[in-house]
Protein backbone atom coordinates (compact mmCIF):
# COMPACT_ATOMS: atom_id res chain seq x y z
CA UNK A 1 0.00 0.00 0.00
CA UNK A 2 1.30 3.43 -0.94
CA UNK A 3 1.56 5.99 1.84
CA UNK A 4 1.38 9.74 1.21
CA UNK A 5 3.56 12.04 3.28
CA UNK A 6 2.26 15.62 3.36
CA UNK A 7 4.93 18.15 4.36
CA UNK A 8 3.02 20.75 6.36
CA UNK A 9 5.40 22.00 9.05
CA UNK A 10 5.78 25.59 7.89
CA UNK A 11 3.98 28.67 9.12
CA UNK A 12 4.12 30.62 5.87
CA UNK A 13 5.13 34.07 7.07
CA UNK A 14 4.49 35.62 3.63
CA UNK A 15 0.81 34.86 4.09
CA UNK A 16 0.68 37.59 6.75
CA UNK A 17 -2.48 37.53 8.90
CA UNK A 18 -3.75 34.30 7.35
CA UNK A 19 -1.23 32.28 9.34
CA UNK A 20 -1.23 34.19 12.62
CA UNK A 21 -2.95 31.30 14.36
CA UNK A 22 -2.92 28.45 11.84
CA UNK A 23 -0.20 26.68 9.83
CA UNK A 24 0.12 27.41 6.14
CA UNK A 25 -1.52 24.10 5.19
CA UNK A 26 -4.77 25.19 6.86
CA UNK A 27 -5.24 28.37 4.85
CA UNK A 28 -8.62 28.12 3.13
CA UNK A 29 -9.27 28.56 -0.55
CA UNK A 30 -12.22 27.46 -2.66
CA UNK A 31 -14.15 26.34 0.41
CA UNK A 32 -11.50 24.04 1.95
CA UNK A 33 -8.09 24.25 3.56
CA UNK A 34 -5.04 23.28 1.49
CA UNK A 35 -4.71 20.17 3.66
CA UNK A 36 -8.31 19.12 3.12
CA UNK A 37 -7.97 19.60 -0.64
CA UNK A 38 -4.91 17.34 -0.52
CA UNK A 39 -6.66 14.70 1.55
CA UNK A 40 -9.62 14.74 -0.84
CA UNK A 41 -7.35 14.30 -3.88
CA UNK A 42 -5.35 11.53 -2.19
CA UNK A 43 -8.52 9.62 -1.41
CA UNK A 44 -9.71 10.02 -5.00
CA UNK A 45 -6.33 8.73 -6.21
CA UNK A 46 -6.70 5.62 -4.06
CA UNK A 47 -4.15 6.49 -1.37
CA UNK A 48 -5.40 5.07 1.91
CA UNK A 49 -2.56 5.88 4.32
CA UNK A 50 -1.61 9.50 4.99
CA UNK A 51 1.05 10.96 7.27
CA UNK A 52 1.08 14.72 7.82
CA UNK A 53 4.34 16.20 9.09
CA UNK A 54 3.59 19.27 11.16
CA UNK A 55 5.56 21.90 13.04
CA UNK A 56 3.89 25.27 13.62
CA UNK A 57 0.60 24.71 15.47
CA UNK A 58 0.82 21.02 14.58
CA UNK A 59 -2.13 20.14 16.83
CA UNK A 60 -4.49 21.96 14.48
CA UNK A 61 -3.64 19.58 11.62
CA UNK A 62 -5.40 16.59 13.22
CA UNK A 63 -7.83 14.82 10.91
CA UNK A 64 -9.65 11.50 11.24
CA UNK A 65 -7.58 8.61 9.91
CA UNK A 66 -4.46 10.73 9.45
CA UNK A 67 -1.22 10.22 11.37
CA UNK A 68 0.44 13.42 12.60
CA UNK A 69 4.21 13.51 13.04
CA UNK A 70 5.90 16.61 14.47
CA UNK A 71 9.21 17.68 12.95
CA UNK A 72 11.73 18.94 15.47
CA UNK A 73 13.40 22.29 14.72
CA UNK A 74 10.88 22.81 11.92
CA UNK A 75 11.58 26.56 11.77
CA UNK A 76 15.17 26.12 10.62
CA UNK A 77 15.48 22.54 9.37
CA UNK A 78 13.57 22.73 6.09
CA UNK A 79 11.34 20.40 4.05
CA UNK A 80 13.84 17.55 3.79
CA UNK A 81 14.09 17.34 7.59
CA UNK A 82 10.29 17.16 7.66
CA UNK A 83 10.46 14.19 5.32
CA UNK A 84 13.03 12.49 7.55
CA UNK A 85 10.69 13.01 10.51
CA UNK A 86 8.29 10.54 8.88
CA UNK A 87 10.70 7.63 9.54
CA UNK A 88 11.03 4.70 9.81
CA UNK A 89 8.79 1.84 8.65
CA UNK A 90 6.77 3.64 5.97
CA UNK A 91 9.93 4.01 3.87
CA UNK A 92 9.87 0.22 3.40
CA UNK A 93 7.03 0.65 0.87
CA UNK A 94 6.47 3.07 -2.03
CA UNK A 95 5.43 6.51 -0.83
CA UNK A 96 4.23 9.77 -2.30
CA UNK A 97 5.50 13.14 -1.07
CA UNK A 98 3.14 16.12 -1.33
CA UNK A 99 4.07 19.67 -0.38
CA UNK A 100 1.48 20.99 2.05
CA UNK A 101 1.38 24.43 0.41
CA UNK A 102 0.49 22.92 -2.98
CA UNK A 103 -2.88 21.58 -4.07
CA UNK A 104 -3.36 19.07 -6.89
CA UNK A 105 -6.09 17.46 -8.88
CA UNK A 106 -6.20 13.70 -8.25
CA UNK A 107 -5.18 13.06 -11.86
CA UNK A 108 -1.77 14.61 -11.18
CA UNK A 109 -1.33 12.34 -8.17
CA UNK A 110 -2.39 9.36 -10.25
CA UNK A 111 0.20 10.06 -12.96
CA UNK A 112 3.01 10.07 -10.42
CA UNK A 113 1.67 7.05 -8.52
CA UNK A 114 1.41 5.04 -11.74
CA UNK A 115 5.03 5.57 -12.73
CA UNK A 116 7.27 2.56 -12.15
CA UNK A 117 10.53 4.50 -11.67
CA UNK A 118 12.24 4.35 -8.29
CA UNK A 119 12.07 8.15 -8.09
CA UNK A 120 9.47 10.08 -10.08
CA UNK A 121 8.92 13.86 -10.06
CA UNK A 122 5.98 15.91 -11.39
CA UNK A 123 6.99 18.74 -13.70
CA UNK A 124 4.36 21.23 -14.88
CA UNK A 125 4.73 22.03 -18.57
CA UNK A 126 2.22 24.87 -18.21
CA UNK A 127 4.16 26.56 -15.42
CA UNK A 128 4.63 29.83 -17.29
CA UNK A 129 0.88 30.44 -17.41
CA UNK A 130 0.71 30.26 -13.61
CA UNK A 131 3.96 32.11 -12.90
CA UNK A 132 2.98 34.99 -15.20
CA UNK A 133 -0.03 35.59 -12.97
CA UNK A 134 1.90 35.19 -9.73
CA UNK A 135 5.03 37.22 -10.46
CA UNK A 136 5.95 40.39 -12.31
CA UNK A 137 9.21 38.74 -13.38
CA UNK A 138 8.60 34.96 -13.44
CA UNK A 139 12.22 33.94 -14.09
CA UNK A 140 13.32 35.57 -10.84
CA UNK A 141 11.22 33.01 -8.93
CA UNK A 142 11.30 29.95 -11.21
CA UNK A 143 13.96 27.28 -10.73
CA UNK A 144 15.65 25.28 -13.45
CA UNK A 145 13.93 22.12 -14.58
CA UNK A 146 15.20 20.27 -17.63
CA UNK A 147 14.30 16.82 -18.88
CA UNK A 148 15.32 14.45 -21.65
CA UNK A 149 13.65 11.26 -22.88
CA UNK A 150 11.50 10.95 -19.77
CA UNK A 151 14.35 11.60 -17.34
CA UNK A 152 15.04 14.63 -15.17
CA UNK A 153 18.47 16.06 -15.98
CA UNK A 154 18.58 19.33 -13.99
CA UNK A 155 16.59 20.98 -11.20
CA UNK A 156 16.72 23.60 -8.50
CA UNK A 157 19.17 26.25 -9.70
CA UNK A 158 18.46 29.86 -10.54
CA UNK A 159 17.19 30.19 -14.09
CA UNK A 160 18.96 32.59 -16.45
CA UNK A 161 16.61 32.12 -19.42
CA UNK A 162 13.41 30.36 -20.46
CA UNK A 163 15.53 27.54 -21.89
CA UNK A 164 16.50 26.58 -18.33
CA UNK A 165 12.86 26.05 -17.32
CA UNK A 166 11.22 23.37 -19.44
CA UNK A 167 8.80 22.70 -16.58
CA UNK A 168 8.45 23.61 -12.91
CA UNK A 169 8.63 21.24 -9.93
CA UNK A 170 5.07 20.92 -8.64
CA UNK A 171 5.74 19.81 -5.06
CA UNK A 172 4.87 16.20 -5.87
CA UNK A 173 7.12 13.14 -6.12
CA UNK A 174 7.23 9.40 -5.47
CA UNK A 175 9.88 7.07 -4.04
CA UNK A 176 10.08 3.30 -4.17
CA UNK A 177 12.02 1.58 -1.36
CA UNK A 178 14.99 1.30 -3.73
CA UNK A 179 14.66 5.00 -4.56
CA UNK A 180 14.75 5.92 -0.90
CA UNK A 181 17.76 3.63 -0.43
CA UNK A 182 19.52 5.81 -3.01
CA UNK A 183 18.72 8.84 -0.86
CA UNK A 184 20.18 7.22 2.26
CA UNK A 185 23.32 6.16 0.38
CA UNK A 186 23.79 9.66 -0.99
CA UNK A 187 23.39 11.21 2.46
CA UNK A 188 25.93 8.75 3.92
CA UNK A 189 28.47 9.87 1.31
CA UNK A 190 27.80 13.58 1.68
CA UNK A 191 28.80 16.09 4.33
CA UNK A 192 25.79 18.32 3.74
CA UNK A 193 22.19 17.27 4.29
CA UNK A 194 19.91 18.93 1.67
CA UNK A 195 17.60 21.66 2.94
CA UNK A 196 14.72 21.16 0.53
CA UNK A 197 13.47 18.63 -1.99
CA UNK A 198 14.88 20.26 -5.12
CA UNK A 199 18.31 20.36 -3.45
CA UNK A 200 17.90 16.67 -2.65
CA UNK A 201 16.95 15.85 -6.24
CA UNK A 202 19.85 17.90 -7.62
CA UNK A 203 22.27 16.09 -5.31
CA UNK A 204 20.88 12.72 -6.44
CA UNK A 205 21.41 13.70 -10.08
CA UNK A 206 24.99 14.74 -9.27
CA UNK A 207 25.53 11.25 -7.82
CA UNK A 208 24.21 9.64 -11.00
CA UNK A 209 20.86 8.51 -9.59
CA UNK A 210 18.19 8.29 -12.30
CA UNK A 211 15.01 10.31 -11.70
CA UNK A 212 11.93 10.08 -13.90
CA UNK A 213 10.19 13.22 -15.14
CA UNK A 214 6.39 12.92 -15.04
CA UNK A 215 4.73 15.62 -17.18
CA UNK A 216 1.64 17.36 -15.89
CA UNK A 217 -0.23 20.25 -17.49
CA UNK A 218 -1.68 22.57 -14.86
CA UNK A 219 -4.44 21.52 -12.43
CA UNK A 220 -2.37 22.44 -9.38
CA UNK A 221 -1.26 25.56 -7.53
CA UNK A 222 1.31 26.65 -4.97
CA UNK A 223 0.25 29.06 -2.22
CA UNK A 224 3.35 30.97 -1.20
CA UNK A 225 2.04 34.44 -0.41
CA UNK A 226 -1.03 36.50 0.36
CA UNK A 227 -0.93 37.61 -3.27
CA UNK A 228 -1.20 33.97 -4.40
CA UNK A 229 -4.19 33.48 -2.14
CA UNK A 230 -6.03 36.51 -3.48
CA UNK A 231 -5.20 35.55 -7.06
CA UNK A 232 -6.50 31.99 -6.74
CA UNK A 233 -9.66 33.05 -4.95
CA UNK A 234 -10.36 35.46 -7.78
CA UNK A 235 -9.65 32.79 -10.42
CA UNK A 236 -11.91 30.22 -8.77
CA UNK A 237 -14.77 32.72 -8.68
CA UNK A 238 -14.38 33.77 -12.32
CA UNK A 239 -16.77 32.47 -14.97
CA UNK A 240 -13.95 31.51 -17.35
CA UNK A 241 -12.07 28.22 -17.09
CA UNK A 242 -8.59 28.22 -15.57
CA UNK A 243 -5.85 25.77 -16.56
CA UNK A 244 -4.58 25.46 -12.98
CA UNK A 245 -7.95 24.78 -11.35
CA UNK A 246 -7.27 21.72 -9.18
CA UNK A 247 -10.84 20.94 -8.19
CA UNK A 248 -12.60 17.67 -9.06
CA UNK A 249 -14.16 19.06 -12.22
CA UNK A 250 -13.39 22.12 -14.30
CA UNK A 251 -17.12 22.78 -14.22
CA UNK A 252 -17.44 22.81 -10.44
CA UNK A 253 -19.54 25.63 -9.05
CA UNK A 254 -17.17 28.18 -7.49
CA UNK A 255 -17.44 28.33 -3.71
CA UNK A 256 -16.08 30.64 -1.06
Amino acid sequence: MTTAIVLAAGRGSRLDRYTNHLPKALVRIGGRSLLDWNLRALEAAGVGSVVVVGGYRAETLARAGVEIVVARDWESAGPFASLLAARPSRFDEPFLVVYGDCVHHADNLGRVLAHDADIAVAGDRAWRTLWNERHDEPLLDAETYRHRDGALVAIGSRASSDADVEAQFAGLLRFSPAGWCSVEQMIARSRDVPFDTTSLLAALLDHGTPIADVPIHGRWAEVDSAHDLRLYRSRLHASTSWLHDWRASRGDTPCR
